[in-house]
């Protein structure tokens, strides 16, 4: 891992930056610069690390597009930021538009690496201290980087502009020009054929140890699938919704013929990862208790905080801590270790969506949740009974993972043993936060290590064996119903999960296409939560019109009485729009680029 934190050092080294914020813009300005800048290894990889530096830090969403991130959790129903300045604030109101400066901002970053990319490619030729080894590795890894940037355009934008190989010269004209957007599926194949290329050159070249955090031929693959998983998707496959969205000369830049083969594309492409690196490189994380009996909580929660475990495909070699601020607690009195903000706060709504501990749905009948009233009852993380709201009795590993509730323990016993109280009063409530406390009553909790919130060495995670598992299973339901795999794979992530398994004498499988549908669907939403996911599942299922509009819950934070914080009440009326499936492209690259296509609605 050294090598990659010595590029990411380097990343804050200024080589040859443009002084303008449009994508276009070109780096270096001299031109004749490029010789010296490719001539040696050193700086070379320089560039390189200037290519690298726009991935995205989905950790840092608070401070959206600050570090590539979007604004994918507080914009969704999973959650709720405190702050009005954040993006996610911004979506939930439809208070944005094609000038609002994280929309612009975000585009500009994904283009000036597929810029950057480009122009590494063109000239790694001229490094006269590199073996063709190390120039053909190179070029591979800017491949998966400029493939995964314009991955991150396509979910956002859809249908976007494919700059070619050859970086446009900073001078040049872009009226003359004319770019143009590509329709969906010609940048779907463009991303899946470099990834192919990438991943083949990458093959047998270590991506773990000192190399952990480099592009790497599992990373291709898993960017792969999830380009034909949204082209395979309603947003992108014959949605007549988008029937409006033509290019120049009134071509469909969203194909409105619906192909079920995209389908079938998608759950191949997971299927290799599967096949090519599991069991030997990629596991599910599964921890022990001392007994040798088998930790459920431990294992839901840990495969996100143990640095490069079995279950990681890729994860970034470091990130800031902002995370870990937003859903530490605020802690009146305590240590400043465990005392922050908890100001990102998770919706009634995703509460909801958690199983009960026989694995049902809390609408099924048979579920044993229980509205109201309170019991003694030991939460996994804690070591005695404390009264709980029934709510919150016996519900799956993975809520306890992702939710602070009050009164429950602080899982961070270094400091004391904490209990953490969300009401008006309590010690992380809004009497005691002022600005800093959860606006639902509930606390995010996932993706937190047991560190003093401020620690920031760890890795961060991007993508783990779970999602391709869930990724392949959706993308079979659709393509080849019934298959035997989708019930092997959604039921070893409900077995890691600690839960009944679906045709086991505790729960029957869902019976037919549809329901096994819905099933996978809400696995998803949960083992896949604040993970940054949830908020481009809706849209490409095109269901956020239901799931992000209209009234969203969560516990009456301002009631001076401690009971009566458990009433369920309207935190907010969001507001979802049609237009909202599809980012606008910024008004700024309109301007300079008339012959643009701006989304519709925008």
């Amino acid at each position: 891992m050294k090598n990659i934190r010595r590029i990411l050092i380097l990343m804050a080294m200024p080589l040859f930056f443009g002084c303008n914020d449009d994508y276009l813009d070109q780096v270096p300005d001299d031109r004749l610069t490029f010789e010296g800048t490719f001539a040696q290894r050193k700086t070379a990889e320089r560039y390189l690390a200037n290519v690298y530096s726009q991935m995205p830090s989905e950790m840092a969403q608070r401070y959206t597009t600050s570090n590539n991130s979007g604004p994918w959790t507080g914009g969704s129903d999973e959650a709720e930021y405190v702050w009005s300045f954040h993006m996610g604030n911004f979506l939930n109101q439809a208070n944005w538009n094609a000038t609002t400066q994280e929309v612009s901002n975000l585009w500009s970053n994904f283009y000036r690496g597929i810029r950057s990319a480009s122009t590494f490619i063109a000239n790694i030729d001229k490094c006269k201290d590199c073996t063709p080894a190390i120039k053909e590795q190179y070029t591979a890894e800017a491949r998966v980087l400029r493939a995964y940037y314009y991955y991150n355009i396509m979910r956002s934008w859809g249908p976007t502009i494919l700059m070619g190989e050859t970086p446009i010269p900073p001078d040049a004209n872009l009226k003359e020009i004319g770019l143009k957007r590509n329709n969906i599926d010609e940048v779907a194949q463009y991303i899946v054929s470099e990834l192919d290329i990438a991943a083949e050159k990458l093959k047998g070249i270590n991506f773990q140890g000192s190399n952990a955090g480099r592009m790497s031929r599992p990373f291709a693959m898993v960017i792969k699938e999830k380009t034909l998983l949204f082209a395979a998707s309603p947003l992108y496959n014959g949605n007549k919704d988008l029937s409006a969205l033509v290019g120049q000369e009134g071509e469909n830049l969203i194909p409105q013929n619906y192909d079920a083969n995209k389908w079938t594309l998608a759950a191949n492409a997971a299927k290799a990862i599967i096949d090519d690196y599991v069991p030997n490189t990629f596991s599910l994380y599964k921890e022990y208790n001392n007994d040798g009996s088998y930790n459920p909580y431990l294992s839901t929660r840990n495969v996100m905080t143990v640095d490069y475990n079995d279950e990681i495909i890729y994860a970034l070699p470091q990130g800031d801590n902002a995370y870990h601020y937003d859903v530490t607690p605020y802690h009146l009195g305590e240590a400043n270790e465990i005392r922050a903000a908890g100001g990102l706060s998770v919706t009634q709504e995703m509460v909801d969506a958690y199983f009960t501990a026989n694995g049902r749905s809390i609408d099924d009948p048979q579920s044993g949740y229980q509205e109201s009233g309170f019991s003694n009852f030991q939460a996994p993380y804690d070591f005695t009974a404390r009264r709980t709201y029934n709510q919150w009795i016996n519900r799956e590993p993975r809520f306890y993972v992702g939710v602070t509730y009050n009164e429950s323990l602080w899982f961070n016993r270094n400091y004391g043993d904490v209990i953490t109280t969300t009401w008006y009063g309590g010690n992380s409530g809004r009497q005691a936060g002022t600005n800093d406390y959860p606006p639902t009553g509930y606390i995010v909790r996932k993706n937190l290590p047991i560190v003093p919130w401020y620690n920031n060495d760890r890795s961060i995670p991007v993508f783990r064996l779970a999602e391709v598992y869930l990724d392949y299973v959706e993308a079979l339901n659709e393509s080849s119903p019934g298959n035997a795999d989708i019930l092997k794979y959604l039921n070893l992530i409900r077995e890691r999960a600690g839960i009944p398994e679906y045709g086991s004498p505790e729960l029957a499988v869902p019976a037919g296409q549809d329901a096994m549908r819905d099933a996978i669907h809400k696995e998803r939403r949960v083992e896949l939560a604040f993970e940054s996911v949830r908020y481009f599942d809706a849209r490409r299922w095109k269901i956020a019109d239901q799931a992000f509009d209209g009234p969203f819950h969560g516990l009456d934070i301002n009631a001076r009485q401690e009971e009566n914080f458990y009433n369920v009440i309207v935190f907010e009326e969001r507001v979802f729009r049609p237009q909202d499936y599809l980012w606008p492209v910024p008004q700024d690259e309109l301007n300079a680029n008339p012959s643009l296509i701006q989304n519709p609605g925008w």
